[in-house]
């Protein structure tokens, strides 16, 4: 008889988009993501199976999680050039902290295995097609709204915010002022006006 599981399936996943983002994907080892995760080796094949498993389904989870709340926001309000301020807002405040901040750098080693694995690959197209078409559709109805100008070429605006979001992680990893995030997050918005 089988035994039930004694973790959070979910909150494991939470723990190894930390693990991952911390040591990368070719730096964790196999007794890292256990001892990080807090599970046996077994209850890691039985729920969750490779390693590469784990970390796809960590990558999917992550990205899914984000990118549904950006479109929800983006769906939502009546200013869409508030929607998007509060997407890069709330990208700078998980970026400034420390806790939250872990998850995210599953990102680099997510974009790193992108030329070398086509699953990975995969995943990021259909979020990168998800996310534009999300923007450029509100921009379209900010257009429209007179937020911003006639003049813009909306598809090339979509497919810079969309990109600008996964620039700051690397803007993250690379700086100790986290000011510096608000002033790119700034930088960024003022292609609106």
């Amino acid at each position: 008889m089988a035994r039930n599981k004694e973790f959070d399936t979910t909150l494991v996943l939470h723990k190894a988009m930390e693990v991952f983002g911390h040591y990368g994907y070719e730096g964790t080892s196999l007794q890292t993501l256990l001892d990080g995760l807090g599970i046996a080796r077994q209850s890691l094949y039985d729920t969750y199976g490779t390693k590469r498993d784990l970390f796809i389904k960590a990558v999917k989870h992550y990205v899914n999680e984000k990118s549904s709340g950006v479109v929800a926001h983006l769906e939502g309000g009546e200013s869409v050039k508030k929607a998007i301020a509060e997407i890069f807002r709330t990208i700078v405040s998980v970026l400034q902290d420390e806790e939250r901040r872990r998850e995210c750098m599953i990102l680099h080693s997510a974009i790193d295995q992108i030329p070398h694995d086509p699953d990975i690959a995969a995943l990021f197209e259909q979020d990168r097609s998800c996310l534009e078409n999300a923007f450029h559709e509100a921009l379209v109805r900010a257009q429209n709204q007179g937020e911003i100008s006639v003049g813009k070429d909306l598809h090339v605006l979509a497919r810079y915010l969309y990109h600008a979001r996964y620039a700051m992680t690397q803007a993250a990893k690379l700086m100790n002022d986290p000011k510096e995030l608000e002033e790119i997050a700034a930088v960024t918005l003022s292609v609106l006006d």
